[in-house]
């Protein structure tokens, strides 16, 4: 049986995350935050007071992420909204549209949390309109400690470890094929291995382009993803140094 969250998929809603993310107005902000959370609105508010982000913060692909410590609240992990590519150069964190992109990866995110997928906890995210349609926007999930798939790679030299963790990598991928979750960008930088656990389970991160579907991902979308692997692999290891054909087997399957 699908959740309520599947269900607002199927009628074309992924623009409101749910009950459980209530969400409160300033200004021209709106902030979604989980319910246990939302005491502490006027705290997240406050250290969040700015949504354009200062150039080259924090860790990610574009340099967006930071965590926050809101007065009396529990730690956040923000990540701004910031464009990569040519676009960047023109628009940088501005976004068109009706359904916010931060809002529609806390819904997505909170769903896929939900079917067992391994993604972070989403915990909100917050809007500023700057026009009808134009807006900036940040995700916020729970902290997480670890690397990038990529950075764990390069930084371990135990072959035995850096298989294990291209085994727990594909079953993270796996699960979230089986559970319906189709990432529209999956490389070794949306995949994160946790060091907070023996085990190095690794999550999917970076769900703002993601799609969610009632039943598992089709052979077709199962191997655009594992495409897209691929070529980040050959891109950030063009001459096989850290991936060799054995842990590119265990990743995409070729």
């Amino acid at each position: 049986m699908l959740s309520a969250a599947a269900m607002r998929w199927i009628r074309g809603s992924l623009g409101d995350p749910g009950p459980d993310f209530p969400h409160f107005g300033m200004g021209r902000r709106l902030l979604y935050i989980r319910r246990d959370l939302a005491a502490h609105a006027p705290a997240i508010f406050a250290a969040l007071d700015d949504l354009r982000p200062p150039p080259a913060i924090g860790k990610g692909n574009r340099s967006s992420g930071f965590v926050i410590h809101p007065n009396g609240a529990p730690e956040l992990f923000v990540r701004y909204g910031r464009r990569g590519g040519m676009a960047r150069y023109v628009l940088d964190d501005v976004y068109f549209g009706h359904v916010a992109r931060p809002v529609r990866e806390l819904t997505v995110t909170a769903e896929a949390r939900m079917r067992g997928i391994a993604v972070p906890e989403p915990l909100g995210a917050m809007v500023e309109s700057i026009a009808p349609g134009l807006y900036r926007g940040a995700y916020m999930t729970r902290p997480m400690s670890g690397f990038t798939l990529w950075e764990f790679i390069r930084a371990d030299d135990d072959s035995r470890v850096r298989k294990h963790v291209a085994m727990q990598a594909r079953r993270a991928i796996d699960v979230m094929h089986r559970m319906g979750l189709f990432h529209a960008d999956l490389n070794l930088h949306n995949l994160f291995v946790l060091t907070s656990s023996d085990d190095l389970p690794v999550s999917i991160i970076d769900l703002d382009k993601a799609r969610l579907f009632p039943e598992p991902v089709t052979a077709a979308r199962r191997r655009a993803n594992f495409a897209r692997l691929e070529r980040s692999i050959r891109k950030l290891d063009p001459s096989a140094a850290r991936i060799d054909s054995e842990l590119r087997a265990i990743l995409t399957g070729s």
